[in-house]
């Protein structure tokens, strides 16, 4: 087998071996846990069950009732829920469970718990809450009045003697019992008390507890419980519970998967206020709140507590206040309809993980380039997080975490791999010119060498000079190792504005910076990358003044002159030394530009081949026609001063009424025009020319400055 395969198989079966470690140390679980979340919000939907369940709940409008109505604060007294229980009853609802704790004695008086207490033993189906703790909060045994729950459950003592995990969890030692007026008439009594898991988020339920050698469903399947039409018989082997049929799948701790339907407000959910006086009104001769009470017929009923003062909201995968009768609803539901999540086996998970491994440190070992990695990185990426996707749609909870770390390692040890036994030339040429050429150009160089050679091609190219202004007074006034710092932090911002822009750094000269478009690589917008670089870097610069005046004892102004024209671009030099750069006279026009700068008091200079090019995509004005040192030929020259949609300057206008006003030799008007834009420094540099000319009647002008200095 090739030496490059050998060692991707080991990378991804290493990669494999760190995931089962860091599964192991609960490292994963980390990272788990919120892909199954995601997974759980994702493919939430209602099931045929779903309006078969309905909530309800004390929300913040029943308190409100309550208060604002008949007076009462909260707690209510008992007797209050005994019309709840009757409109149920009246409505035929086919049971009902109260997901509240009634452990002591009312306040009210015993006559209040016996109001409670007749409501549900005239309803018939009640199931009433109990809490199981861990230490003796209020008994150790099964209390003499209450009947044991009418399930019989085959083999659950020797089950939990084998699953010591689960008889940790699962038996309590203590538990806290309604009152005995309650106890007495209900049909079921449930467990309400539920761990999260380590992060606190409430993902699975435990369906059955134990107490006293009594088994304590929870209060979501004892609610289904007390809906069956015959007696319950169950049975525990292995990790399925068998329910009335229902097999429903458990993990080693005797837990379930809740499959959530939704966020919260999924399953129907009434204010308990308005049931309430539904009862009230209808025992009056009125018209109820609730007009159809039929709503309620053969439903099961969850009723609770929402409101947020009353903290019974609990995180889950769906939402991080979700009220605690839902659960219960969520885990019914799931009863209900058999649609229960499974874990698959850790077998499976693990070999599944091993198989992905191996193609990745396959893959990334035998990729030739780095778009050929990226493809694979991806897409090997995507396959655990679609499985797991596909799977929980199948109702099997397939681990993500573990897959997606051993792939991504794999894809790492394959990458080293790859570097090790072909890359090390391509990294040297990159090493070895990265200081000096373009990424873009080393990748031209990698791909064919042949490049490495003098010559170059005949390209319009957009050309950026720039200078700073009174570089040698600054340079007087800063030691050189401030100097070197200032230039440094300076180069480094203007020219990560043009590798952004897409340009290409030809070369520093000093303060100076050289760089152009539309080389190595074909850039059609190389005007306007260019120009809005050039607008950017004037920009920053001025966001950035405060901080370099302290540092130079004043203002920091750049220079920059535009040109796009024909040169000739690429590798240049002698045949032991050469750089990738251009030749021309639009470079020459280029840097003249940037000089005429301080003939107008300006920072940025564009000459018309450039600014045709720009079509509309940046404010400014023409500027003037001037001739430079070493050209005879005019050129018009424009100056951008902000982007299109920006408000543009007031003074625009105004400039270019005076400009046109030279042009038609009206000095006078021209000077006047001028002259009222005092803060113009090009303006100003017009307004002293005008009445120069204005002065002298026989003077005449053509309007082409010519500049005698570069």
């Amino acid at each position: 087998m090739n030496k490059k395969l050998r060692y991707g198989l080991l990378a991804g079966v290493l990669a494999t071996a760190v995931a089962g470690l860091l599964q192991w140390g609960g490292l994963l679980a980390r990272w788990e846990n919120p892909l199954a979340d995601w997974r759980a919000r994702l493919l939430a939907k209602p099931s045929a069950a779903t309006d078969d369940i309905a909530l309800i709940l004390v929300d913040q409008a029943s308190l409100d009732w309550a208060s604002q109505n008949i007076g009462l604060s909260w707690p209510w007294p008992r007797e209050i829920y005994a019309p709840v229980l009757d409109y149920l009853t009246r409505n035929q609802a086919r049971a009902v469970a109260f997901d509240v704790l009634y452990t002591e004695p009312s306040t009210y008086g015993v006559e209040d718990d016996e109001a409670l207490g007749a409501a549900a033993g005239r309803a018939g189906n009640f199931v009433a809450a109990v809490f199981l703790g861990t230490t003796t909060t209020q008994t150790d045994a099964w209390p003499e009045i209450a009947q044991p729950n009418p399930l019989h459950l085959a083999g659950w003592a020797d089950w939990l003697a084998a699953k010591p995990a689960a008889r940790a969890d699962m038996v309590s030692a203590a538990a806290a019992f309604p009152v005995p007026e309650l106890t007495t008439n209900t049909a079921w009594l449930a467990n309400v008390r539920e761990v999260p898991d380590s992060d606190g988020i409430f993902r699975r339920a435990v369906p059955l507890r134990f107490f006293a050698d009594q088994v304590l469903p929870s209060l979501g399947v004892a609610c289904w419980l007390a809906g069956q039409p015959t007696p319950v018989a169950g049975q525990l082997t292995g990790n399925t519970l068998t329910l009335a049929g229902r097999q429903i799948p458990l993990d080693d701790s005797g837990r379930m998967i809740l499959k959530f339907r939704g966020p919260s407000g999924t399953h129907p959910a009434y204010s308990a206020a308005a049931v309430i006086q539904s009862e009230l009104r209808l025992q009056e001769g009125g018209t109820p709140p609730i007009a159809d009470g039929s709503v309620f017929k053969d439903k099961f009923v969850v009723f609770g507590f929402s409101a947020p003062g009353l903290k019974d909201l609990r995180p889950t995968p769906v939402a991080a206040d979700y009220p605690g009768p839902e659960i219960h609803a969520t885990m019914l539901d799931n009863l209900l309809i058999g649609d229960f999540l499974r874990d698959v086996p850790p077998p499976a998970a693990w070999g599944w993980t091993l198989l992905l491994a191996l193609l990745a440190g396959l893959g990334a070992a035998a990729a030739r380039n780095g778009w050929q990695s990226a493809v694979l990185a991806v897409a090997l990426i995507l396959v655990p997080v679609l499985a797991g996707l596909a799977a929980w749609q199948a109702n099997w909870v397939l681990p993500v975490a573990g897959a997606l770390t051993s792939v991504i390692l794999a894809l790492l040890g394959g990458a080293v791999v790859n570097f090790i036994l072909e890359g090390r030339q391509k990294m040297f040429i990159k090493g070895a010119f990265k200081h000096y050429l373009s990424a873009e150009v080393i990748e031209q160089i990698m791909r064919d060498p042949n490049s490495l050679k003098l010559g170059g091609e005949r390209r319009e190219l957009t050309i950026f000079f720039s200078d700073l202004q009174g570089f040698s007074a600054i340079s007087e006034r800063l030691s050189p190792e401030e100097l070197t710092r200032l230039l440094n932090d300076y180069l480094s911002a203007m020219t990560e504005i043009i590798l952004a822009e897409g340009g290409t750094l030809d070369k520093y000269v000093g303060d100076a910076i050289v760089a152009f478009w539309n080389a190595p690589l074909a850039q059609p917008d190389h005007a306007v990358r260019a120009v809005r670089a050039a607008l950017r870097c004037q920009r920053v610069l001025a966001e950035q003044q405060a901080a370099y005046a302290q540092r130079i004892g004043g203002p920091l102004k750049m220079r920059i002159g535009l040109n796009t024209g024909a040169v000739v671009v690429g590798n240049m030099g002698s045949s032991q030394r050469f750089d990738y750069t251009m030749l021309g006279d639009a470079a020459n026009l280029a840097s003249r530009l940037e000089g005429a700068n301080k003939a107008f008091g300006t920072n940025l200079m564009i000459a018309e081949s450039t600014w045709e090019q720009t079509q509309g995509a940046f404010l400014g004005r023409e500027l003037a026609q001037l001739t430079v040192v070493g050209r005879k030929t005019p050129v018009r020259v424009f100056e951008a001063t902000g982007f299109a949609g920006e408000p543009p300057a007031p003074e625009t206008h105004a400039f270019a009424d005076a400009l046109a006003l030279v042009r038609a030799g009206n000095w006078v008007a021209a000077a006047a025009g001028f002259a009222a834009l005092s803060a113009d420094p090009a303006a100003q540099v017009y307004t002293a020319k005008c009445r120069e000319l204005a002065n002298h009647p026989a003077a005449t002008w053509d309007g082409i400055w010519n500049l005698a200095e570069k």
